[in-house]
């Protein structure tokens, strides 16, 4: 088990530091970060903390896991390794170019 923990289901207006305060209760928290949208810098309802120790993790998933936080459910486990989603941008659209001129 890591340290690092994945929180969802989070209301729109909790900020990073709401979060931080939520899980400070179960040990150390490294770091909280909300994620927000790019765009709009709105919250995307998700967010990841960084706990002291596994044991301070641990506590935090089982005291807050599917418990209820400004109206909603929480959802808070390890959090997984990001995928590496490709991204690239035209991805699918064939390669392009080559009009026009034969070899």
């Amino acid at each position: 088990m890591g340290r690092k923990l994945y929180c969802g289901n989070l209301s729109y207006n909790v900020s990073s530091s709401d979060l931080e305060q939520l899980f400070s209760q179960f040990g150390s928290v490294e770091s909280a970060q909300v994620i927000a949208d790019r765009d709009t810098g709105n919250s995307k309802g998700f967010g990841f903390v960084e706990m002291g120790s596994e044991a301070e993790a641990q506590a935090a998933i089982n005291g807050l896991n599917e418990q209820e936080h400004d109206g909603r459910q929480l959802t808070v486990n390890e959090a997984k390794p990001r995928e590496n989603r490709g991204g690239g941008g035209r991805a699918g659209y064939g390669g392009g170019g080559g009009r026009g001129r034969r070899y």
